[in-house]
């Protein structure tokens, strides 16, 4: 806690700045943070303030630990098993070797997986390869009966009709007249199925936003017998006159179904209140005042106060993804405004790139809940204006709610994204020293790959499925964005352990660390990291308290 004369002497000691201005963040966009030029930043990251006295409650019993996570490791079908044991009373131990068994699970499956597509693969190659060899064997044969048949030229009348169609018709017949099936075709066909077929197997590509089985974020496909009971919870959750916070939030721990996503973001964020009635008036009300907020202050974005700030907005934008959405005249307006009235609203911090990021989640989910269409081939021109506007409002005020919580990542100098990287640095030290050590050893800064993690909070490093669906543990879980972010990147960290192990030099290190191969994650991968954090927190409990800034 700062004194109010530290308070003066900030102001005082930033009487240039105006209010509201942009703030220079090295490594939210790329290229990353260089601690060669900016070694005064690193050196502050490396003093984290006094940790302050207290002690971390601990679960006790499995029913508060259940309470808390709901069926937070439910990739696989464990539900039995879990529901028999939560009828006893368990110590952290057990709980650690639950999740530990989890995981373990998981991995098998994963093995599993990649040797039965190995398998299937070579089988594939070699049936390919003697089709192949079969459909050329038949080919020759019939090609050599239609030349002694004479319905073909022979290969040395073949450049005559390629060089005058006009040529004798008892030797070649003209282009116009050559059968559809002429050996010349038969094997250009031949060779492109035979390129075709000896490809590498590769996954199909993933829609941006979703694969919805997995992802419940777009599309709509037929939900599996476990999704549309977990959607038939939250439905009578959320159709009751007085919403249960605290089950909301249990139930939102392992994901929330697309259809009631918006409006459980919207409780869980603190946007809406828990009583039904009271929430038309309060959206009425929102939105009406953050209209007021932009007739009040966007035509002031080219004034010389704050044309910087809207400058570095504009030249932001263009840099999110997913490009095929942020691109859209539409989308990169309401960004734009977005983000200038909430610089202009925290003249503490104004506008720092990393920000503009954390809107996208938010819209995204919003728009979804007009359409049902993947959000990479909608327009969103063409939803209703009060739609867009809506969407806009409740965007605005959610990603407010969030930066509520980390402010301070953003605020001068970003004191807050310094301690958490400090002890993001810390906590691996502790899980998996040969990871640690090894960075130390080829002279890897976790500053100048975890500030990015911090400040864009993994969106830079995740598909923006994954984003959403992490999302929805952060908001059910307390203090999900400031304080358990931490115990989740030191798990994504530890999970490219071999990775990091194999890379022997700086360069090799710090290219995998700003270029993880997470293109094709989907919700499983994202629940183990999330059981994985979990475990890491109660592993932990009695850690510094640093840890929990």
């Amino acid at each position: 806690m700062s004194s109010d004369g530290n308070k003066k002497q900030f102001w005082k000691r930033n009487a240039a700045k105006v209010p509201g201005s942009i703030q220079h963040v090295y490594g939210a966009q790329h290229p990353p943070f260089d601690p060669l030029l900016h070694a005064n930043l690193i050196k502050a990251g490396n003093k984290p303030p006094p940790a302050t006295p207290g002690k971390p409650k601990k679960a006790t019993t499995f029913q508060e630990f259940e309470s808390i996570t709901s069926d937070a490791w439910d990739v696989g079908d464990d539900d039995d098993e879990l529901l028999a044991m939560a009828a006893q009373n368990l110590n952290i131990e057990v709980v650690m070797e639950t999740a530990n068994k989890v995981i373990e699970n998981h991995s098998k499956q994963q093995e599993r997986q990649r040797l039965d597509d190995a398998t299937e693969l070579d089988q594939r190659e070699e049936d390919t390869q003697e089709e192949v060899a079969e459909d050329e064997e038949e080919d020759e044969e019939e090609e050599e009966d239609r030349v002694e048949e004479g319905d073909v030229t022979s290969p040395e009348v073949s450049f005559a009709s390629q060089s005058s169609p006009y040529t004798d018709s008892r030797l070649v017949k003209s282009h116009s007249e050559a059968p559809i099936g002429s050996p010349k075709d038969a094997a250009g066909e031949r060779a492109a199925l035979h390129r075709q077929r000896s490809l590498p197997h590769r996954p199909p590509v993933i829609p941006l936003v979703a694969r919805m089985a997995d992802q419940n974020t777009s599309g709509t496909p037929a939900m599996t017998e476990r999704e549309a009971s977990r959607l038939d919870k939250f439905k009578q959750l959320l159709a009751g006159p007085n919403t249960d916070l605290e089950e909301l939030r249990k139930l939102s721990w392992s994901g929330i179904p697309r259809q009631v996503r918006p409006i459980a973001w919207k409780l869980l964020s603190g946007y809406l209140p828990a009583n039904a009635e009271r929430r038309e008036s309060v959206l009425q009300r929102k939105r009406q005042e953050y209209f007021g907020f932009i007739q009040q202050y966007y035509d002031s974005r080219n004034d010389e106060h704050h044309q910087d700030t809207y400058r570095q907005i504009h030249i932001d934008i263009p840099r999110m993804s997913p490009e095929s959405l942020v691109l859209q005249p539409k989308v990169t307006e309401i960004f734009e405004r977005i983000l200038f009235i909430w610089a202009i609203r925290h003249p503490a911090s104004g506008y720092v790139q990393g920000i503009n990021d954390l809107v996208t989640p938010f819209f995204v989910v919003y728009v979804f809940e007009y359409i049902e269409e993947e959000v990479e081939n909608f327009d969103v021109s063409s939803l209703q204006e009060e739609a867009l506007r809506n969407i806009e409002a409740d965007s605005f005020w959610c990603m407010s709610k969030l930066l509520d919580g980390i402010q301070d990542n953003y605020t001068f100098a970003q004191p807050g994204i310094q301690r958490k990287v400090k002890a993001l640095e810390e906590l691996v030290s502790r899980i998996d020293e040969s990871v640690h050590r090894h960075m130390q050893q080829y002279e890897v800064e976790y500053l100048q790959f975890a500030f990015r993690w911090m400040n864009n909070l993994l969106m830079r490093e995740l598909p923006l499925r994954c984003t959403i669906r992490l999302w929805d543990t952060y908001q059910a879980e307390p203090e999900g964005f400031s304080h358990f972010h931490l115990y989740v990147c030191a798990a994504f960290l530890v999970r490219w352990r071999k990775e990091i192990l194999e890379e022997r030099d700086f360069q090799g290190l710090m290219i995998l660390l700003q270029n993880l191969p997470t293109m094709h994650w989907g919700n499983e991968e994202v629940s183990v990291l999330l059981a994985e954090a979990y475990r890491l927190k109660f592993a932990f409990a009695d850690a510094p308290n640093h840890y929990k800034r």
